[in-house]
């Protein structure tokens, strides 16, 4: 818990920062405002640990400036991961383990960096098809390169210092691109969004997912999961059924957690953009004439925050399937594995278990990671096979019922993968399934079983209808 109130002091001081901050007006003033202020969060937490991150910062930089191009983005992924799992292997090499929220800032200093060299490659590749097409004069349409990509094909020193540690999201996130970073120095939208009315917004409901995480965390704490009486006295379908309100609790804590870094980024105008362009998560515009359109409208324009939006809580919870709800769930880090992951590594047939794969890692080096995040793709195939012989044709009533059956099933899987990721090592973990007898793993491989079974069974039955509707049309 002290923790928890450390993490809850510095983010609602961040958050009241904001309201300050966005009286600054002159883009250099507010770089060397916000860096000042998240250096001294990442010192008030991490104290000298915080050479971890200034020498992180200095080799990527340095990568980003004077390596190629070409394979800056590959040698940075590399650097930054590589020094993330030594960063936080330093118990088991003798010395003092970091703070926990040190963990933290280096987590999303590792997406900014390496994010940053994506952006890097992607606009000096973008430069070279522009260059290519000014030489070939058949051509019609050609690309061309946008302010933020000039500005990132001129990155300094200074600049990435700045992107880095600027106190909006420097503690716990949300992952903000280095476009976004810089639309919120250059552009007017954080002086004309409604940013102190998207901030209540959010802070309305955290009170409630809070309250919700004391209550139920002080009626079925973690720790008790771990006691010789949960084990010995307990049955089995109690200590099967406590998966549900552990990872309860573990999603409250997430929400409130995440809504309030979200607040940071609102408060301080970070990720404000006209509604007009088309802003996604992690992403920010979808369309490139936002800034024109903005300027050249006299009508008063409406503004969101969707750029920053890192998770959708109703969503989340009233979804009927594991793999949409995957989708609403810490969508900026998402977008930063889908996009310089997912679609960036060259195998089709591997991407998504290599992309759980690096999420895993990059959340920590305990086994409870991957038994939890690599566990998702061995549970999707049931659930869309399921989804495809039941789900997808039914109507009314039936639809209903077999909605319900999936929401169930999706919290049961989340649930039930979730408990490794709390009880981390590979011995609670072990010793809780097997008390259970491993009971969601047998049950999944059951039903993939029959799932395969009926669908085989329709096909044969579908070819019999067909070959006995062929010779009927024969005899005829």
């Amino acid at each position: 818990m002290k923790d928890d109130i450390i993490y809850l002091v510095l983010l609602g001081s961040c958050i009241g920062f904001g309201q300050f901050y966005r009286k600054f007006t002159d883009p250099e003033q507010r770089k060397l405002v916000g860096t000042g202020v998240g250096l001294l969060v990442v010192l008030s937490v991490s104290g000298f640990h915080m050479l971890h991150m200034l020498f992180c910062y200095l080799v990527s930089a340095l990568l980003i400036i004077y390596a190629s191009r070409k394979v800056c983005h590959l040698a940075c992924f590399g650097f930054m991961f590589g020094y993330l799992f030594f960063f936080r292997s330093l118990s088991f090499l003798g010395y003092d383990a970091p703070p926990g929220h040190t963990n933290m800032i280096q987590m999303i200093l590792t997406l900014k960096l390496v994010g940053l060299a994506f952006e890097v490659n992607n606009a000096y590749t973008k430069s070279k098809t522009v260059a290519d097409g000014q030489k070939d004069t058949a051509t019609v349409a050609q690309p061309s390169l946008t302010e933020a990509d000039r500005a990132l094909l001129k990155l300094s020193m200074l600049d990435i210092f700045h992107y880095s540690f600027n106190y909006v999201g420097v503690l716990t996130g949300p992952y903000i691109t280095f476009k976004t970073y810089r639309d919120a120095m250059y552009l007017p939208f954080s002086g004309k969004a409604d940013c102190i009315g998207a901030t209540v917004d959010k802070l309305k409901v955290i009170p409630l997912y809070a309250g919700l995480f004391l209550l139920v965390s002080y009626i079925w704490p973690l720790q008790y999961a771990t006691s010789a009486e949960f084990y010995e006295e307990r049955s089995f379908l109690y200590r099967l059924m406590y998966v549900w309100p552990t990872f309860f609790i573990f999603r409250m804590r997430i929400y409130t957690g995440i809504l309030l870094s979200e607040c940071v980024c609102t408060m301080a105008g970070v990720g404000a953009y006209p509604k007009l362009a088309g802003s996604k998560p992690g992403h920010g515009p979808s369309r490139d004439d936002y800034t024109t359109t903005a300027t050249e409208d006299s009508s008063p324009l409406e503004y969101d925050f969707e750029t920053v939006r890192n998770i959708d809580v109703i969503n989340t919870e009233r979804c009927w399937t594991f793999r949409e709800a995957m989708k609403y769930w810490n969508m900026c880090v998402q977008y930063w594995m889908a996009m310089y992951v997912y679609k960036r590594f060259p195998s089709k047939k591997y991407r998504t278990l290599v992309t759980l794969a690096v999420s895993a890692i990059w959340h920590g080096v305990y086994a409870g990671y991957y038994f939890c995040i690599c566990g998702a793709p061995f549970y999707l195939p049931i659930e869309d096979l399921y989804v495809k012989l039941f789900l997808k044709d039914a109507t009314g009533q039936k639809r209903t019922v077999l909605n319900v059956l999936c929401w169930i099933s999706k919290f049961f899987a989340f649930s039930y993968l979730g408990i490794a990721f709390l009880l981390l090592t590979v011995d609670k973990i072990w010793y809780y399934y097997s008390s259970v007898y491993h009971f969601g793993y047998v049950l999944w491989i059951v039903l993939y079983g029959a799932g395969v079974l009926i669908a085989k069974q329709r096909k044969a039955n579908a070819r019999r209808e067909a070959k006995a509707g062929q010779d009927g049309a024969k005899q005829d």
